[in-house]
Order: C-alpha cells, then sequence, then structure tokens
C-alpha cells in the first residue's frame, strides 16, 4: 500500500511539474465562468451565512505575469418568519462588482504548461436590494450590517484541457469558486 501511494504521488508531481516544461506565456484573454460560495465575510456579511454564488470575468494580460479581470457576481436568498401567526419573508439579492488583479508564478515554480497558478486580490463593491413584505413592521434594518466596499485575497490554478477550454479553482476569503475557462 505504502508503495503504490509513493508511486501514484511521484506520477502526480511530475504531471504537475516537469522541469523541461515551459509555462505559457499569457494568461489574459480568458472568459471565466464559475459557481462557488460565499461565506460570513467580505460583501457576504449581510447575511450571515453561505450562500451559492454565480461568477463571471473577463482576465486581459497588462504585464508579463499579470492579468487583471473586471467580474460580476449574483446571489440571493429569502428567509421565512413567524411572529404572533403573522408570516413574513425577507429577501436579498447582492451583485458584486470589481476586478481582479492576478499574479501568475507557473515559470516560478516550474510548472507544466497545462497548469496555472497564481494569487491574487480583488477590489469592488456589493448592490444589494434588501426588501421586506409589506405587511413587516418590525426593524426593516435588521440584516443591514456589511460595508459595501470589499477586498478579497485569492489563491487560485487552472488545468488547461486544450487551448481553448480549462477548469480553474479559486480559493478567496470572500467568494471561492469553480468554474471553465474559455480562451
Amino acid at each position: 500500500m505504502k508503495r503504490l501511494f509513493t508511486i501514484a504521488l511521484a506520477i502526480l508531481f511530475i504531471s504537475f511539474f516537469q522541469p523541461d516544461a515551459t509555462a505559457q506565456e499569457k494568461h489574459g484573454s480568458t472568459l471565466n465562468l464559475g459557481v462557488g460560495i460565499g461565506g460570513y465575510g467580505g460583501y457576504y456579511k449581510y447575511t450571515n451565512r453561505t450562500l451559492p454564488v454565480i461568477n463571471v470575468n473577463y482576465e486581459f494580460d497588462v504585464a508579463k505575469r499579470f492579468t487583471l479581470a473586471p467580474f460580476i457576481s449574483f446571489s440571493t436568498f429569502s428567509n421565512d418568519y413567524r411572529d404572533n401567526n403573522n408570516y413574513y419573508t425577507y429577501r436579498e439579492s447582492v451583485i458584486p462588482v470589481g476586478v481582479k488583479g492576478s499574479y501568475y508564478f507557473d515559470d516560478i515554480l516550474r510548472a507544466n504548461s497545462k497548469w496555472d497558478f497564481y494569487l491574487a486580490g480583488s477590489l469592488g463593491f456589493a448592490i444589494v436590494n434588501a426588501r421586506w413584505d409589506d405587511r413587516y413592521d418590525g426593524d426593516r434594518n435588521y440584516y443591514r450590517r456589511g460595508n459595501p466596499l470589499f477586498l478579497d485575497l485569492h489563491v487560485g490554478t487552472e488545468y488547461h484541457f486544450n487551448n481553448r477550454v480549462g477548469a480553474f479553482l479559486d480559493l478567496s476569503t470572500g467568494v471561492s469558486t469553480i468554474g471553465i475557462a474559455i480562451h
């Protein structure tokens, strides 16, 4: 069992890092379509829960190993309440808009050309549409806790199936996503 684990680990390492491989020099001109989850931090502290998120960005080259990607995300939720035999619903939609800057470490890591590795930061603001049922007579600002401005940190990777399509994983302090990259 130990030997099988060692062999599998060696094959995985060789597929990630090949000393003679040249990493891709251009990372931009990429449409990234992702789904993910937003946590308690960042622009999702309005809801105090983890929410499903749809994220779209378009990445373009700014300098060698550095890209910018304007993005837009969308998330929504509703919550039902009961108070003295009255039922109320709270609904909220959050639309973060901003730009993500990514620095790629492919050359430094000597990664196989099928892999990209990056660190990034995103800056933006969240457009929030929050509403209670008209019959609700309680504190209408109960959920209003978040600052619309945000700064998130990211670490991510992309695997290129071919020159046109890849799959990515982006772990973030705000919204972590998995998706498809179209080059």
